[in-house]
């Protein structure tokens, strides 16, 4: 890049620049601090005087608390406390996007589903917290409940509209489908699923000279404190939130229960706590992506071209806030067709309430589209790869707009070049080794993309060095290091003479480690603070002692940008091995291409996508969160019981991209967190077909159902 930049010697004086960091492999900023046990995260930092909270969870699915017996507990070793909703502080209605029921912890007796916090005991240790916890008895006068998910239940609703991407209805479905000669109408399922991140949810809380600091566990500190000083009637001035190193997230770690729960204790006894969920309580208490009924009509031409989608889908969702899993979104963007009808339906039920799972949306939708459309490219006699690039739309097949960028159709053919699917028999059962049946698939995935509004600050010193505050979160994407790279860049200096502050609510305004827009939205704002300091560099002969410092704020140049389809792409192909005589499903191999805009550091955005793939075949093949009719509990609330892709389970997995150029803001990042799952599940379901012959519209592809549908294409 050009680079125009001056930067400060070590002796104060100042320098012409360098540059050249962005898209070159650099280890992570914080990596060394990680495997050696140096990073601490939020249940690992000390504080005087720590106390430490249990979560109390309700056993029943609807009811109301009758009693709760606090004395004994009170007498017992260490308890300090019992917050419970007869003495926990009044709350006011808050939430990242509006009011949320599930934050409104311990405000009255009603109990919602099994799993709700119903009271916080409180010790100097946490054994004796425990203790407390498993002592208190708690009575309830127990309700009717309703946790079977169906997408005909009575008491499901249609969706509210979303501004950003609302339901389509494009031309007459009824009219194309009825006169199309290929018509595929299948419905496909995905059960509710569980995000697993490393690092169980942690939050620490005090008062320290009438202000509230916290250190939790998040994916966005300074939305995490706006929330809490709304939540509980503060100025946002006197709350402090960090989370300097987080164990992953994967959308689950917003403002978490064991964070309000802290805060509730911390005002109480005017003490620091801490609050540790264990393993079983994240399951219960900190989101989920929910069960999904999805129906797809796909109607096309002789040749496959796509005259019709009708896409409907329903999903849970709480009684006490409703979440809405948007899986028909890549109905709305993927493919051109004469028309387009997507519909999206919610069932209220006494469960805990769903959240953002990584893809949200895109992961179970893409499942259906592209599993339909592997079953569309069958019956038309056209090979998968070829259908989908016959179908590529040269604007928003809804809503018109142009494309910031899309460049699927080279993910596609480069894809099938890498992985040699020119030599694929498309007759399934057609490979075999020994008692294995070989098959191998592909599917398409895509992700919103974009930026949103957020602050930087960079400082540059006398010793030659610059400081980057940014309100960022890496919760383990590498964030951290990507930002020093654009940092350096735009400041044209060496990576080495960039040091990061990242995670503090006090570093400034920012959006959250969520959606694919986190690095995008932070670089924009960083390259804005330097370009405010090269200014004011250009007037310094000499930086003083306490530094030179530019600002950035995005919010008026993204209110200004126009309206684009913004989209990151991937293709997705699997090699499966399914065993005649156990069912089991073997993943062999997996290749994803991708067109994700800029990509700042090749080593850990392959990380992410790689992660991505690995989930969603942990999706194809494992997730399934179980639970009993008759209590309305997960059965199966550890990794004993929930499956989750584990060393054995991950195979060969590539993760590469094409040239994506992404002009519609200045970072001309995408975002890769999102898009590597998008798709996977599909691909590794077509290739169970292919091998078997047998389509599996129901996730996860277990080995039971492998072997109740038997092996046609092998006979």
């Amino acid at each position: 890049m050009t680079d125009t930049t001056a930067r400060p010697r070590t002796d104060g004086g100042v320098v012409a620049p360098a540059g050249g960091a962005v898209g070159t492999a650099r280890t992570r900023l914080e990596g060394r601090d990680k495997v050696t046990g140096a990073a601490r995260y939020a249940a690992d930092v000390p504080f005087d005087g720590l106390a430490h909270g249990w979560l109390v969870l309700s056993t029943v699915a609807r009811g109301r608390i009758t009693s709760m017996d606090t004395a004994a507990v009170l007498g017992m070793p260490g308890v300090l406390g019992v917050v419970h909703h007869g003495n926990a502080p009044r709350l006011h209605p808050a939430g990242l996007f509006g009011p949320d029921g599930q934050l409104q912890l311990l405000q009255d007796d009603r109990v919602p589903h099994v799993g709700r916090p119903v009271a916080l005991v409180v010790a100097r240790t946490p054994q004796q917290a425990r203790a407390g916890a498993a002592a208190l008895t708690v009575t309830y006068a127990q309700e009717p409940h309703d946790t079977v998910f169906r997408a005909g239940h009575p008491a499901g609703r249609p969706a509210p509209a979303a501004p950003a991407r609302p339901d389509a209805d494009l031309g007459d479905v009824e009219a194309e489908i009825a006169a199309a000669p290929v018509v595929v109408d299948q419905r496909y399922t995905t059960p509710e699923e569980h995000h697993s991140a490393m690092e169980p949810h942690a939050s620490m809380a005090r008062w320290e000279d009438g202000r509230l600091e916290v250190v939790d566990s998040n994916q966005g500190s300074f939305m995490v404190a706006r929330v809490l000083a709304t939540l509980f009637g503060l100025d946002q001035e006197i709350v402090r939130v960090r989370a300097e190193h987080v164990g992953g997230g994967f959308g689950s770690k917003g403002v978490g229960p064991q964070l309000v729960l802290a805060v509730m204790a911390a005002t109480l006894l005017r003490r620091p706590v801490r609050v540790a969920l264990t393993r079983r309580q994240v399951f219960s208490t900190t989101g989920l992506r929910p069960a999904t009924e999805q129906r797809l009509r796909l109607a096309s031409d002789s040749t496959g071209r796509l005259r019709a989608i009708d896409h409907a889908t329903a999903a849970f969702t709480s009684t006490i806030q409703e979440y809405v899993e948007r899986n028909t979104e890549a109905s709305n963007v993927m493919y051109a067709a004469d028309a387009i009808r997507t519909r999206t339906t919610v069932v209220p039920l006494d469960l805990p309430t769903p959240g953002w799972m990584r893809g949200p949306g895109a992961a179970a939708g893409s499942f259906a589209l592209e599993s339909a459309m592997d079953e569309l490219a069958q019956a038309v006699g056209v090979d998968p790869v070829e259908l989908r690039l016959r179908n590529e739309p040269s604007a928003g097949p809804v809503s018109g707009l142009p494309f910031s960028s899309r460049n699927l159709a080279a993910c596609l053919r480069e894809g099938a070049r890498r992985f040699g699917w020119a030599d694929r028999d498309p007759r399934p059962g057609t490979r075999r080794e020994g008692r294995w049946l070989l098959g191998t698939g592909v599917a398409c995935g895509s992700y919103g993309a974009g930026a949103l509004p957020s602050t930087a600050a960079i400082t540059a010193r006398a010793d030659g060095s610059y400081t980057v505050s940014v309100g960022a979160a890496d919760i383990g994407t590498g964030a951290r290091t990507a930002l020093a790279l654009v940092a350096a860049d735009a400041l044209g200096v060496p990576p080495e003479s960039v040091r990061m502050r990242i995670a503090d609510s006090r570093l400034g305004a920012a959006w959250f480690a969520g959606g694919s827009k986190g690095t995008a939205s932070w670089s924009w704002a960083v390259t804005a603070a330097a370009a405010d300091l090269r200014e004011r560099l250009a007037s310094v002969d000499r930086v003083p002692p306490d530094g030179v410092t530019g600002r950035g704020d995005t919010t008026d140049a993204i209110g200004a940008l126009g309206k684009q389809e913004r989209q990151s792409y991937g293709a997705q192909f699997a090699e499966v091995a399914v065993d005649t005589g156990t069912g089991e499903v073997r993943v062999r191999r997996m290749l994803g291409m991708f067109a994700a805009g800029r990509i700042v550091n090749p080593l850990t955005a392959r990380s992410q996508l790689v992660g991505g793939m690995t989930m969603g075949l942990s999706m194809a093949l494992h997730e399934e969160g179980a639970r009993d009719e008759a209590l309305g509990a997960l059965v199966n609330s550890d990794f004993a019981g929930y499956h989750i892709s584990a060393h054995a389970d991950v195979p060969d997995i590539e993760a590469d991209w094409v040239e994506d150029v992404d002009d519609s803001n200045p970072s001309g990042i995408k975002g890769v967190g999102e898009v590597g799952i998008a798709g996977t599940a599909a691909a590794i379901a077509n290739a169970v077909w292919h091998a078997t012959g047998v389509r599996h519209r129901a996730l996860p592809v277990r080995l039971d159902r492998v072997l109740e549908s038997g092996f046609p294409a092998a006979r």
